[in-house]
């Protein structure tokens, strides 16, 4: 079989919305509402029959995912983990599977076909509860250890997005636990991975400022950024840091003037009023 592991992300979900419709659709067709909802019966086997199909795809195309993100260090367990729920996941609908064959197959004796997709019903809850472990250790493999983020698809583009987003990340957990040199250096490394981006300069002028508490060069750095002028959200965001720089060098009529300014040419806008109510805009006067 082909290797399928970019598609493991597309396949999941199938699995997880089938099986749970389906189970759902087989316990409704049980109960007594007549021919009202006669179509649920035939719907639930073939949800079932079909996310049964999709969940061996889901552990095929996890396998030959696996080996990636099994090398980050520290995720071996928690990629053996959710590989081994998502096995444990497919085994228990192949069983409701079967059953769901057999009270087809068994169909004209009713009352047979009718305790098949009894036991089906019931096997099919506990296998919501396996294919939900499975989820789980899923997300936490991809939330918590970045388990195949920015390489399912081989583009280097994307490992550089991932290695960004965890710069980023980083800088502020260093900087909010009180880590300003560490927050400072993944700043650096920030800006050298993506010098001429608009945000991450913004970025290097509030380390100036938070972190190696040097408001005059973060003005100065500011002064030479050229903004453009259709672009709202970089100019407020040039403001506020200039703000901030203002206040730390003990700049507060500067600082005030520029407040004014903001309220001067976004009077009306909601965003900006909470920002500069954040920086104490709402403050009257000079200091």
């Amino acid at each position: 079989m082909p290797d399928i592991a970019v598609f493991h992300p597309h396949i999941v979900h199938f699995v997880i919305g089938l099986l749970f419709v389906g189970v759902a659709a087989r316990l409704v067709s049980l109960l007594p509402l007549g021919g009202r909802l006669s179509f649920m019966g035939p719907m639930a086997a073939l949800l079932i029959l079909l996310g049964t199909g999709a969940s061996l795809l889901a552990v095929h195309s996890g396998l030959d995912a696996h080996g990636p993100a099994e090398r980050v260090p520290g995720a071996r367990d928690a990629v053996v983990e959710h590989e081994e729920w998502g096995e444990r996941a497919r085994n228990a609908f192949i069983v409701v599977a079967l059953l769901e064959l057999a009270a087809l197959a068994l169909a004209s004796r009713k009352r047979v076909a009718t305790g098949l997709r009894l036991v089906s019903a019931a096997a099919g809850l506990a296998g919501l509860v396996v294919l939900y472990q499975a989820s789980e250790h899923g997300g936490a493999l991809v939330y918590d250890y970045a388990g195949g983020v920015g390489i399912r698809s081989g583009d280097p583009a994307d490992v550089r997005r991932l290695l960004v987003a965890g710069l980023y990340h980083n800088v502020q957990a260093a900087r909010d636990s009180g880590r300003k040199e560490d927050a400072a250096r993944l700043t650096d490394e920030l800006m050298r991975q993506m010098p001429a981006d608009a945000g991450v300069k913004f970025l290097g002028v509030e380390s100036l400022i938070k972190d190696r508490e040097d408001p005059h060069a973060a003005l100065a750095t500011l002064a030479t950024m050229d903004v453009p002028a259709d672009d709202r959200r970089l100019q407020i965001r040039k403001a506020m840091l200039t703000i901030q720089a203002y206040r730390a060098a003990g700049m507060s009529d500067s600082a005030q003037a520029t407040i004014e300014e903001m309220k001067r040419r976004y009077p009306n806008d909601p965003r900006i009023k909470a920002a500069l109510a954040r920086l104490g805009g709402a403050e009257g006067g000079s200091r």
